[in-house]
């Protein structure tokens, strides 16, 4: 696939697409596409696995940019995880795309303000409690990027994975037509067990928990 083909003949001003190349991963070669969200100022990653184009039911993830789990690999967190397990699932299945949503760090407060977070959750609160003791939101993120996303890809329909109602109420509001929805299930450690409980009990995520 060429930069060209994915470009539609009136692409939104929002989001384009500046860059694709090939991607070996321990997971198989993807096709790695950056796309520069005008509005938010940040570039997202697309990583394409078999073909998409026109193709309906193609298993999805939308992944949060979460430096310390995916980079650092933070026990604090499901993110790294979550990240590799939806890789291993759409190596798998040969066929599927992690849409990678810059920005989105902490929830959407930044590096800085989630490190400041995890100094509140050492004396004692949970993930909520500390964005709200900042006087920061809960939950900033937004869903529109990876839509948009989608609709240039030319992706019909998704099995999406996640355990987030929000994010699924997001793209469903952005016209995403979601074929299912799939659990992606993580072990808790010493260090996130709460961090998940809260975000169950919270933050309504789907979670099985021992």
């Amino acid at each position: 696939m060429r930069l060209d083909d994915l470009k539609p003949a009136s692409a939104p001003a929002s989001i384009s697409l500046t860059a694709t190349s090939r991607l070996p991963t321990r997971y198989g070669e993807y096709v790695l596409h950056v796309f520069q969200d005008h509005q938010a100022g940040v570039e997202h990653i697309a990583l394409v696995l078999g073909e998409i184009t026109n193709s309906s039911n193609v298993l999805t993830r939308v992944h949060s940019e979460c430096l310390t789990g995916d980079i650092f690999s933070s026990q604090r967190c499901d993110c790294g995880e979550q990240l590799a397990a939806a890789q291993s699932l759409i190596h798998a299945a040969q066929q599927g795309v992690i849409i990678y949503l810059r920005g989105h760090e902490g929830r959407g407060i930044g590096i800085t303000s989630k490190i400041l977070a995890y100094g509140l959750q050492d004396q004692g609160l949970d993930t909520v409690e500390a964005n709200i003791a900042l006087n920061l939101p809960v939950d900033s993120r937004q869903y529109h990027a990876a839509a948009e996303i989608l609709k240039q890809l030319k992706v019909v329909s998704i099995r999406l994975l996640t355990n987030n109602p929000d994010k699924v109420s997001a793209l469903l509001s952005s016209k995403v037509v979601i074929d299912s929805i799939l659990p992606i299930q993580t072990s808790p450690n010493a260090f996130n067990q709460a961090y998940l409980q809260t975000k169950k009990l919270k933050l309504g995520h789907a979670l099985s928990l021992c």
